[in-house]
């Protein structure tokens, strides 16, 4: 008979016991629960209208969004939050955000340029509500920020990006070259 000996994530198991990681630092994982999030969450029916809405909006110069798995994803699991992080952040002021991809529905064209300058597709994942910076994220999941002091690496994850955002932690600028 086999059984499995991995703690179940509410396992008592000490520190460095075999216990898995927590997913997020407890600023982030406080923000998101606050905001609604719990593990699990995968709201599929809503991240399909957005991607439907997003795939059907041609700009007036006929510039179209591009939609794919990782941006598909990230909207079940994270798609529709509100984030309002508190306390100071380490390096700059924590992010509020609202993870909506129709913040960047006007937006197919910048979209489509950065996904050329970083030879990769591009889509909306939300915005920064207080400095209305766009969130995108590419098909590899790596997300980043445009905003209007330039265009920012946030991270390789969307768990990295909430991460940059909620703890403030200074994201990488991009540079052309």
């Amino acid at each position: 008979m086999h059984t499995d000996r991995t703690p179940s994530p509410t396992s008592s198991t000490p520190p460095g016991q075999g216990a898995a990681p927590p997913r997020f630092a407890v600023p982030v994982d406080a923000a998101l629960r606050t905001a609604g999030w719990q593990p699990g969450r995968w709201d599929i029916k809503q991240a399909e209208i957005w991607a439907d809405t997003l795939r059907e909006h041609t700009s007036p110069a006929g510039h179209r969004h591009t939609v794919f798995p990782a941006a598909v994803e990230a909207w079940a699991e994270f798609g529709g939050l509100h984030l309002h992080p508190t306390g100071p952040g380490r390096q700059v002021a924590p992010a509020t955000l609202h993870l909506d991809p129709l913040h960047g529905l006007h937006m197919a064209r910048t979209l489509g340029d950065l996904g050329r300058a970083l030879d990769t597709e591009v889509c909306p994942l939300g915005a920064e509500t207080d400095t209305r910076a766009l969130l995108a994220i590419d098909i590899q999941g790596r997300v980043y920020a445009l905003d209007h002091t330039g265009d920012w690496y946030l991270g390789p994850t969307v768990d990295h990006a909430l991460a940059t955002l909620v703890t403030g932690i200074q994201p990488t600028r991009l540079t052309a070259g």
